[in-house]
C-alpha cells in the first residue's frame, strides 16, 4: 500500500516559501557534471549540457514537446501523468499496480528548496485531488491547474535531475535482484551504457518510462517489463553495441508486456508509442557539451 507523504511537515521542516518567494535554479545555471557513484563500481556521469539535452529528450517523449501536456489524464488510466517525465500521481482511494512518482519528485523540489504553489503545498493527505479523469477535465482550465502547469514548466531541469538521480538509484538494486548466474552480465551490460551520454538517457528514460522492474505488482501473467527484464533480455550480436542491444531487447520486452495485457489499448494504441520511443535512444550527434 502506499503511503501519502505529510507535504505540510515536509515544507515546515526544511522552511521552503511560498510561490512568491524566490525564483527556481534555471538547468543552465548548473556548473558542474551530474556524477553519481555506484556501489557496484558504476557511475552515471553527465555534464550540464548533455542533461538538458537528456531532459529534452524525455520532454519530447513523454509530451512531444507540448507544456499543455505537463499536466494531463491519459484516456484508460486511472491517474494524472505530470511534468516532463509523466510523473505518476494516484487520486485517494487508488492503489495501482505501477509506482507512483510525483509525491516522490515534490519532495525532490522540497529538498532543493523550491517554491511549490500554495495549494499544491496544502494538500494532505498528499493525493491527487481529482478522483477521476472526468473530474479532471471539467477542471483543467482552472486556475489550480494553470498554476501547477506553470510550476512544472518552470522547473525543467530539476525534473530532469531527479529522474537522474532515481535511475542511478535503481543500479545497484537491478544488480542484486538479478539471478546470480545473470548478474555479472547484467552488471556489465550496466557499466557499458553509463559510460556514453546517448547510454545514460536509455537508462534515465527507461527507468522513468517503465521502472525499474522490481515491483511485484508490476507484472502481467508473471512477467515484467522493467529495466531488469530488458537487461536479461539482451543478446548483443558479435559488433554490436551495447546501446543498439539494449533497443531491441527494451522492444521485446514492451511487445510481450502488450501481448500479456488485459487491456486491448495497450497493443492497439500504446505499444507502437513505445516503440517509436525507443528509437530515440541513440548517441546524440554532439556529446561534448559543457
Amino acid at each position: 500500500m502506499r503511503q501519502a507523504i505529510p507535504i505540510s511537515v515536509l515544507l515546515a521542516v526544511l522552511g521552503v516559501a511560498g510561490c512568491d518567494s524566490g525564483p527556481d535554479q534555471p538547468a543552465n545555471q548548473r556548473s558542474e557534471p551530474m556524477v553519481e557513484p555506484a556501489g557496484a563500481d558504476i557511475s552515471l556521469a553527465l555534464k550540464p549540457a548533455q542533461l538538458d539535452w537528456v531532459g529534452q529528450k524525455i520532454f519530447q517523449n513523454e509530451c512531444a514537446g507540448k507544456l499543455d501536456c505537463l499536466v494531463h489524464w491519459n484516456e484508460g488510466e486511472a491517474f494524472p501523468s505530470l511534468g516532463i517525465g509523466h510523473f505518476i500521481w494516484y487520486p485517494s482511494g487508488v492503489d495501482g499496480r505501477f509506482t507512483e512518482s510525483f509525491p516522490q519528485l515534490v519532495r525532490y523540489m522540497v529538498q532543493r528548496q523550491v517554491p511549490v504553489p500554495d495549494w499544491l503545498r496544502g494538500l494532505e493527505p498528499f493525493d491527487a485531488p481529482w478522483p477521476d479523469r472526468e473530474a479532471f477535465q471539467a477542471s483543467e482550465d482552472s486556475t489550480d491547474v494553470a498554476e501547477l502547469r506553470e510550476f512544472l514548466a518552470g522547473t525543467q531541469g530539476l525534473q530532469a535531475e531527479f529522474i537522474f538521480r532515481r535511475a542511478r538509484a535503481s543500479l545497484d538494486k537491478v544488480i542484486a535482484a538479478a539471478p546470480e548466474p545473470e548478474r555479472e552480465s547484467v552488471k556489465a551490460y550496466l557499466e557499458a551504457l553509463s559510460v556514453t551520454p546517448g547510454g545514460v538517457y536509455a537508462l534515465m528514460d527507461y527507468v522513468n518510462f517503465k521502472g525499474e522492474g522490481l515491483a511485484e505488482s508490476e507484472r502481467y501473467r508473471g512477467q515484467g517489463w522493467g529495466l531488469l527484464q530488458v537487461l536479461l533480455e539482451m543478446e548483443p550480436a558479435a559488433e554490436q553495441s551495447v546501446l543498439d542491444a539494449f533497443r531491441e531487447a527494451a522492444g521485446r520486452v514492451l511487445a510481450r508486456r502488450a501481448e500479456n495485457a488485459e487491456a486491448a489499448i495497450e497493443r492497439e494504441r500504446w505499444l507502437p508509442g513505445w516503440l517509436k520511443r525507443l528509437e530515440t535512444y541513440k548517441e546524440p550527434v554532439s556529446s561534448s557539451g559543457s
